[in-house]
């Protein structure tokens, strides 16, 4: 069963607001009044302590409500983390990479509706971004953009045209793969010249191909995996809505490798599985 965590944390977050505010309005004022009255009594110093202690949920609901509430805005409208689970966009991510997502790139939109309230800019090509998969919502897809709205898409030979025009592809040399990406180890690894954007993209010369032409429609992106034989994207399921977009990636700000092993046997050698060289890069 998927959880939905923004349902959780804005769940939470009203939940602990509500009873804060409530404490605040009417059981405090209430609390204080009954203090003052056994302050007055005789021997009534004990009762009035015990009158003026907080309601456990009272306490954890004042001291849970400003984190939540932090968390919540940071990862709606701010940045957001996601752990990358699969080879799809090697050589640009690797699986076991930890990225932040920009989540203000494409708009601000409200958690759990995913609805759009301020216009900050649309996904261009080349940008690296981050969506709700098209045929289940409920799963985070993360590819590339080689397609905006309008764009005449072909894909042939290995090679993308947009608008008629080749995305050029400069050799570097033959992937060596660690890790979960060791068997990818011998395709062609090559620089892709994607309009202003140059990124290197994995190439299998003799693998199966899916050649397509495509016309991309008004508010949808179509989105593929820099390891071009081995993704399922839009070339599968077809082009990514606006709606569904979350955000654009940006950093790799931790990296471990689990392979097959459990996460705890990962962590307990994750000086054998952690990437040093990827923590703190860019995204391209």
């Amino acid at each position: 069963m998927n959880v939905s965590f923004p349902l959780l944390l804005v769940a939470a977050t009203f939940i602990t607001g509500v009873i804060w505010a409530l404490d605040a309005l009417f059981w405090a004022p209430k609390r204080r009044a009954r203090v003052a009255e056994l302050a007055g009594v005789a021997g009534g110093q004990e009762a009035a302590q015990a009158a003026a202690k907080e309601p456990a949920v009272v306490e954890v609901a004042r001291s849970f409500f400003p984190i939540i509430l932090a968390v919540l805005v940071v990862r709606s409208f701010v940045v957001e983390p996601f752990r990358i689970p699969s080879g799809s966009m090697m050589p640009t991510l690797l699986v076991g990479d930890f990225i932040l997502v920009n989540k203000f790139s494409y708009g601000l939109r409200l958690p759990v509706l995913n609805t759009r309230v301020l216009d900050l800019g649309s996904p261009e090509r080349g940008d690296i971004a981050v969506f709700r998969y098209p045929e289940d919502p409920r799963i985070d897809y993360i590819k590339r953009v080689v397609g905006v709205p309008g764009d005449h898409l072909v894909y042939q030979d290995k090679v993308l045209y947009v608008n008629g025009e080749p995305m050029a592809q400069t050799p570097i040399g033959t992937y060596v793969g660690e890790g979960s990406g060791a068997s990818m180890s011998g395709a062609s690894q090559r620089m892709e010249h994607l309009g202003g954007v140059n990124h290197e993209v994995l190439v299998v010369p003799n693998a199966f191909e899916r050649p397509f032409q495509y016309t991309v429609p008004e508010g949808h992106y179509f989105a593929m995996g820099d390891n071009r034989d081995n993704s399922r994207d839009s070339r599968f399921w077809g082009p990514v809505p606006d709606e569904n977009l979350v955000g654009k990636a940006f950093f790799i700000w931790w990296n471990i490798d689990c392979g097959q092993r459990g996460l705890f046997a990962c962590l307990i050698g994750a000086g054998e599985t952690v990437n040093w060289s990827r923590i703190g890069s860019s995204i391209e």
